[in-house]
């Protein structure tokens, strides 16, 4: 990919090295790195995701610092990781779902869109919108059930803001407590929300990256590339790329954090806080929103969105980072970046 800049009087020219498509990656060593690398990076971020969902789902409005002190204060260190074993068996075939169908989607509309005539930066642009859509759908499929399982565990603690009617022992048990309550159907509450909620959070996401990416190399990046005086061209190196990758996810993780928060909001609450007691069916999507409103106005869908923020920002960036990294060491021909 090539970006102009103007710098005085003279043109010059940004040489980043080629995105990998799908065909030019080892596809088994993409699955299996990939397994390893996003395992490492859903740990260490998910304390945060716990903090934001305790918050989402208290009654009571508490900042996350003091909601993480109070979960470490009455359950312990360990809290911060309760369902993380769940969760993480989940993530892996999901995160292999996402990553096909991501790569798939943007290899082939990519290439649809550059036949039709379309300029280069707006098919990027559409690619990877298109993409992530599509890969959010499908990787739904298993998140959805991940999630409803990992976050009662979450909630599940002694302290009485938190507490859920119903007592896991772990997530096989949570899995068999819920089929046997609401049946198959339980594990994909929240599914149709779910889908309105990270479906188009990923669109805007991969789209807005792509955007942000030519927008920090149009305005900043060349200052930090070398120049090949001879053609005036200018060469980054892979510490500079790795730094305009990371701050462009995270400028499109903060803005699709605001945007999506009260969908998110309403999607933990439809699937936490279901009415397990006394065989009671679960709150509808209106009655959830009406409860909300009722307990803090309008601004209680954004409960939570300081850890959420922080959660998408931080996860956007090292997701992108690793990601590119990833492909790279996956890729069949290594010269071929150069």
């Amino acid at each position: 990919m090539n970006i102009n800049t103007a710098e005085g009087e003279s043109e010059q020219e940004i040489h980043i090295p080629a995105d990998i498509d799908w065909e030019m990656l080892d596809k088994s060593k993409f699955f299996f790195l990939g397994a390893a690398l996003f395992s490492g990076v859903s740990g260490t971020l998910y304390p945060v995701v716990l903090v934001k969902t305790r918050q989402q789902v208290a009654q009571a409005q508490l900042s996350c610092i003091r909601t993480a002190f109070s979960i470490v204060k009455h359950e312990g260190f360990r809290a911060l990781y309760r369902g993380f074993g769940t969760s993480l068996m989940g993530t892996i075939p999901a995160r292999a779902l996402y990553m096909a169908a991501l790569e798939v989607t943007k290899s082939n509309v990519g290439s649809v869109t550059v036949k039709l005539g379309v300029p280069e930066p707006s098919a990027a642009a559409i690619a990877n919108a298109v993409a992530g859509l599509s890969a959010a759908m499908a990787a739904q499929l298993v998140w959805t059930p991940v999630d409803v399982v990992s976050q009662r565990l979450m909630v599940q603690g002694s302290h009485p803001s938190f507490s859920s009617p119903c007592r896991y022992v772990n997530g096989i048990d949570a899995f068999r407590k819920i089929i046997n309550t609401d049946g198959p159907k339980g594990l994909y509450r929240g599914f149709g929300i779910s889908i309105l909620t990270y479906a188009p959070s990923n669109a805007v996401w991969w789209a807005s990256y792509s955007v942000a990416q030519r927008l920090v190399w149009g305005s900043i990046g060349c200052y930090f590339c070398k120049r090949d005086d001879e053609s005036n061209i200018i060469r980054p190196d892979s510490k500079t790329i790795m730094a305009v990758q990371g701050v462009s996810a995270a400028m499109a993780g903060g803005v699709s954090a605001l945007i999506t928060m009260p969908l998110d909001t309403i999607k933990t609450r439809l699937q936490v806080l279901e009415g397990e007691e006394n065989g009671r069916r679960g709150p509808t999507i209106a009655q959830t929103v009406r409860n909300l409103v009722k307990e803090g106005g309008w601004l209680a869908c954004y409960r939570g969105l300081g850890p959420r923020w922080a959660s998408m920002s931080m996860s956007a960036t090292t997701m992108i980072t690793t990601y590119e990294f990833l492909k790279r060491l996956s890729a069949k021909n290594q010269e071929s970046l150069m």
